[in-house]
Parts: structure tokens; sequence; C-alpha cells
């Protein structure tokens, strides 16, 4: 299968408008542009419509994933930052719009997403394609939306 073009809607999705095209943590930067799509869902719709349109392009990107590898010929390229994305999303859920909110879920996002606890290092090493680049993100935001809810409430945030 020959490369995709970066115009392309898989291309487009998996490396989130290009941002894990950039230079150096692609993560990162992944995350980073997930931000401000998904603050803008909470803002408008709150948190219940932010799990749901992380829920809907987890299947976007189990489809442009699964694209992007099979035309790059490499496993989880990383440049795919979609799974980023919705692991983001995921850590924001508890965080609201609130400044503190927001710094923790990205940082306990990045944290989870680096270190890969268990289920995070299983779904990484043991699924395979698609499933595998987008459900180790999935279960590291669902730590870091645990770990920034608790830290939350501890500090009497919420």
């Amino acid at each position: 299968m020959a490369a995709l073009s970066p115009w392309h809607p898989a291309a487009l999705i998996a490396t989130w408008f290009g941002s894990g095209l950039l230079p150096a943590a692609p993560g990162t930067w992944g995350s980073l542009a997930a931000l401000p799509v998904g603050l803008l869902v909470v803002w408008a719709g709150g948190p219940l419509a932010l799990l749901l349109a992380a829920a809907a392009l987890l299947l976007l990107g189990l489809w442009a994933s699964a694209r992007y590898e099979a035309a790059a010929q490499r496993k989880d390229p990383g440049e795919i930052v979609v799974d980023e994305v919705v692991g983001q999303w995921l850590a924001l859920v508890p965080a609201g719009l609130a400044p503190l909110g927001i710094l923790l879920a990205f940082c306990f996002f990045r944290l989870f997403d680096v270190a890969k606890p268990w289920p995070v290092s299983w779904a990484d090493r043991a699924l395979p394609g698609a499933w595998g680049i987008m459900l180790d993100d999935v279960f590291a935001g669902l730590y870091a939306a645990l770990f920034t809810y608790g830290a939350l409430w501890l500090w009497g945030s919420l």
C-alpha cells in the first residue's frame, strides 16, 4: 500500500491534523493539540459531551490508525496521535474548565502514557494493530481521569 497523502482523511485524523508530525515528542504534541478541541466540547456541552466525543473519536481513530499504519508499513508509527487525543479527552472529563484540573489532567495523562502501568502496558504489547494503538491510551486516559478527580477532590476543587 502506498503512503497516504497528509491531506487524506485517515492521515489528518491519525496525526490529529499534523500535530503528530511535529519534531520530537509527538505524543506530547498530540496531547497538547487535543486540549483546545476538548475544552471547546466541555464548554459547549459539558463533561458528558466530551466523554461521548472521546467514544466517537475512538471509533474514528481505529479506522484512521489502521489505514495509516498499513500505508506506513510500520507497527504503531509515532506520528499517529489520535490515540493521545482520545486519552487526553478522557483525562479531561473530571477537570471541567478549571485551569488546575486541565493542568492535572494533562500531566497525569502524559505520566501514565509514558510509564505504562498495567493494563496500559498490556494493551501496548499484546493488542495488534489499531486496537493496540488506541487502547493503551484509553487506559492511560482512564487512569489520568481517576487521578485528576482524586486530586481535585483532595484539594477541595470539585
